[in-house]
């Protein structure tokens, strides 16, 4: 998938372009249309997500979920990885990052500096330095994550929360809008 040109983030970074979101959610509804099934879907939706995004600076983007597609089943306190681009990553996962936060907050984490995380960021991968994680459902109840990372510092804003969170509406995996909780660079100083 080609992409649109993309603007300057926050330290130095390029964030994707409103267009870009609005191609990759006729996309999605495409393949919602399509899938009947929202769980064959998240594969489909990582292909696409990582087309599009990866020449942007997303590291890695994938799927954790609360129950396993196929495989043994997560924990009581666990998520496991259903779907991914473009690496491994750790599976299962604890619920004390910022995947876990987001999906028992019902929030939207955007992440500027994974640092400001401390001891509550997984680093599946030592070289990720931001992240933007946004809660899924299935049915109409909660069932995981969607997460995309970056080894640049800031390289996720609002406007990708807020795209991100429109493509996974628009595959039906979203069905309300989640509040936005930040952990912004400037932070670093004060309260997080």
């Amino acid at each position: 998938m080609a992409t649109n040109p993309a603007s300057p983030g926050r330290g130095g970074a390029v964030m994707a372009a409103p267009e870009v979101y609005a191609r990759l959610a006729a996309a999605a509804a495409l393949l919602a249309a399509t899938e009947p099934d929202p769980a064959r879907r998240l594969q489909p939706l990582c292909d696409l997500f990582w087309d599009a995004l990866a020449p942007l600076g997303v590291s890695w983007i994938g799927f954790y979920l609360v129950e396993a597609i196929d495989g043994p089943a997560a924990g009581p306190q666990e998520m496991v990885l259903a779907a991914r681009r473009d690496k491994p990553a750790c599976s299962p996962i604890g619920m004390h990052g910022a995947c876990g936060q987001s999906y028992r907050e019902q929030s939207i984490r955007l992440i500027e500096d994974v640092e400001l995380l401390g001891a509550g960021y997984i680093a599946c991968d030592p070289r990720d330095r931001s992240e933007v994680v946004i809660p899924i459902y299935r049915s109409g109840s909660l069932w995981g994550v969607l997460d995309a990372d970056s080894h640049r510092v800031g390289c996720f804003h609002d406007g990708d929360a807020e795209g991100l969170a429109t493509v996974l509406t628009a595959c039906g995996l979203l069905d309300r809008t989640p509040p936005l909780r930040a952990n912004r660079l400037q932070d670093r100083a004060g309260t997080v």
